[in-house]
């Protein structure tokens, strides 16, 4: 069982223990000496977080260690370093990014070769790996050194000119780009010039510190409020490292991962694209995508929550698209992850290529009534084995069967259990995510 790697690679509070010093560099080192003997080489590319300057120089002083070579991309998009280390034929990637977590968090995030998100027996290897370095390190040692990096424009350029392209009719579009403060502060106003796109910014002066803060995915409604007010045709909101991308129509109505997927999916069946006429969603997708892909003749499978999860039940059903709720869309036969700017570019393709409004396109979904509750915990113990939780998850589904589901997962990048519940009865939906999450805050609640 791994335990530093998380669903999203390693992930934690900046300065704490697994994102110390001295862990940093022992993830370099072992990272370096994972790698296949022959020249190293790797790509790596940060978020906006004060944390993540030193982080990237901490680990690049491991991978130093190990004879590997680092070469910076800068402030870069967690899908621009899965495009780079793929296309430029590094050895690995290496995001420094906690994604959409607060500032004070960070993490690692690893890719292959092949821009692919690492296996998990890959990643407990390294795990051994980094234990086996740590173990290695004379008492006291607190390993401070680090390697400084300077980003290659050539990097960052490589990615961009790679997304751009020309997309017919978007300048008679008004849109308004929420970058979260995020790493598509440094990419998005550029790229969106390159395609043409009438486009208004809004949070992307990240000060290190603002990364997510009441902005960008993790709160669609401002850049919706933001459409609405400025009478504007869309909204686009991307999360902290830009692998995911929300919208919002005209009336300043969220438009999520699931509607996103069935515009796209729509779109490819129509072009003869869809290969298997299969969408690949996760346990967290409203019923309602299902039913209205069904109607559409596309069949949808769920995968575990995790776009690497989602990627690997793309690769087994041969479908090109799959994605998540929250975003994540990964279209496989241009990317290897999920991408908010590559996914933002596909939409806007289609509205301003429709001659509709996204409301309009995206109106076959009728959404099934679903509620979501964190419980903080302060342990991941197996639901199963705790007779107050499983009982009234048990309740719950007894109570849906065929109207409705259950979905109780922990996180599996900060200390929470999330129950999600979806039914037609929303009394009912109210009434079991409560019983279940109350059973959780008493049997595994943080103090």
């Amino acid at each position: 069982m791994r335990r530093l790697f998380g669903t999203d690679g390693i992930r934690g509070v900046a300065g704490v223990y697994p994102l110390d010093k001295k862990t940093v560099y022992a993830v370099g080192r072992a990272l370096g000496h994972h790698l296949p003997a022959g020249p190293k080489r790797i790509v790596l590319g940060q978020d906006t977080r004060e944390s993540s300057d030193w982080i990237a120089q901490t680990l690049s002083a491991g991978l130093h260690v190990s004879g590997t070579e680092t070469e910076s991309a800068g402030v870069i998009t967690t899908p621009g370093v899965a495009y780079l280390a793929h296309t430029k034929k590094f050895s690995a990637g290496v995001v420094i990014s906690a994604s959409h977590n607060p500032w004070e968090d960070n993490g690692i995030k690893v890719f292959g070769p092949d821009g692919y998100k690492l296996a998990d027996e890959t990643e407990l290897e390294i795990e051994k790996e980094i234990f086996s370095v740590l173990a290695s390190f004379p008492d006291g040692e607190t390993h401070t050194r680090t390697a400084s990096l300077t980003p290659s424009t050539q990097l960052h350029d490589a990615y961009v000119q790679w997304l751009a392209r020309p997309i017919a009719g978007s300048e008679r579009l008004k849109v308004i780009v929420d970058c979260a403060n995020g790493a598509a502060s440094a990419l998005a106003p550029e790229l969106f010039g390159l395609c043409g796109v009438n486009a208004e910014f809004i949070h992307h002066s990240p000060n290190g510190r603002n990364i997510n803060e009441n902005c960008g995915a993790l709160h669609p409604e401002i850049v919706a409020r933001e459409v609405a007010a400025r009478k504007a045709d869309l909204g686009i909101c991307f999360d902290g490292d830009a692998d995911r991308a929300l919208f919002a129509d005209h009336r300043g109505m969220v438009v999520n991962g699931d509607a996103v997927m069935l515009l796209l999916a729509r779109q490819l069946k129509q072009r003869g694209e869809l290969a298997n006429d299969t969408v690949v969603a996760t346990t967290m997708s409203n019923m309602g995508l299902e039913i209205a892909l069904k109607e559409l003749g596309i069949r949808m499978l769920r995968a575990p929550v995790g776009d690497k999860y989602v990627l690997d039940e793309m690769k087994k059903s041969g479908a090109v698209i799959g994605g998540e709720q929250s975003g994540h869309i990964i279209l496989s036969r241009e990317a290897t992850t999920g991408d908010g700017l590559l996914t933002a570019l596909h939409v806007l393709a289609v509205v301003a290529g429709s001659g509709q409004s996204l409301a309009e396109l995206v109106d076959g979904l009728k959404v099934f009534p679903q509620i979501i509750k964190n419980v903080r915990v302060r342990e991941k113990e197996p639901l199963s084995l705790i007779p107050a939780i499983w009982t009234s998850i048990e309740a719950a589904e007894r109570d849906l069967e065929g109207s409705g589901r259950v979905v109780v997962r922990y996180s599996g990048t900060e200390a929470l259990a999330r129950v999600m519940i979806e039914a037609e009865s929303k009394e009912k939906m109210e009434r079991h995510a409560n019983a279940i999450a109350q059973a959780i805050q008493t049997e595994l609640g943080a103090k």
